[in-house]
């Protein structure tokens, strides 16, 4: 077998670990896994890495740039209305629930469900990086409330939270059922919220 260069092979094996990692979790995937699914060498793996978590460690912080980038580009991020942005986010993870459990799940709460009694360091990665995201949706959160529920006692932060949560929790049961459909409803169940707490009327659909 031909080594790919070394920044190569790196990404290959953090690509690799976002897809085994969901798809097995974290306690159950080996290095050999990662190295099998990268399609590099085990030695190419520890001139990169010191251990399975020191991959997580990187795993969490590469999902966490590429999510980011992913999620800034998206086009309705174009909207000028924030509550158009975030009912479009909303509309948006409905659209990419495509292919397998793995293929749309999230790798942070993935890992988190597993390490958060255990490995500290993984499962401070995890909160950083899905605090992140949920700063984001907080700006428009708090935007949208400027101009459509001023007066409402929740903060945007605890509805940024309530967004992941939802996301969050449908994500386990579509892993239990073996399908997007929980997710759907979820995401249809969340956008109605939305609408209601912002005093915007919603089609049931």
């Amino acid at each position: 077998m031909t080594s790919p260069p070394p920044h190569e092979s790196r990404k290959k094996l953090l690509n690799a670990a976002l897809n085994v990692i969901r798809a097995r979790g974290y306690c159950a995937t080996t290095v050999d896994d990662i190295c099998h699914a990268a399609g590099v060498t085990k030695g190419s793996f520890f001139h990169h890495f010191k251990s399975k978590d020191d991959l997580a460690l990187s795993a969490a912080a590469f999902w966490g740039d590429m999510t980011e980038g992913f999620f800034a580009s998206a086009p309705y991020r174009q909207l000028e209305d924030p509550l158009e942005r975030l009912l479009g986010y909303v509309d948006f993870r409905g659209e990419i629930l495509r292919g397998d459990a793995p293929d749309y799940t999230c790798l942070l709460g993935t890992l988190v469900q597993e390490t958060y009694a255990t490995h500290p360091d993984i499962r401070a990665a995890c909160d950083k990086g899905m605090s992140t995201h949920i700063a984001h949706l907080t700006r428009d959160v708090d935007a949208a409330k400027k101009l459509y529920a001023p007066e409402a006692p929740w903060s945007a932060e605890s509805v940024g939270y309530f967004i992941q949560s939802v996301l969050q929790g449908a994500f386990i049961f579509a892993k239990a059922k073996q399908g997007p459909e929980v997710v759907r409803e979820s995401l249809a169940h969340l956008r109605r919220y939305l609408g209601l707490i912002f005093h915007q009327p919603q089609s049931a659909n």
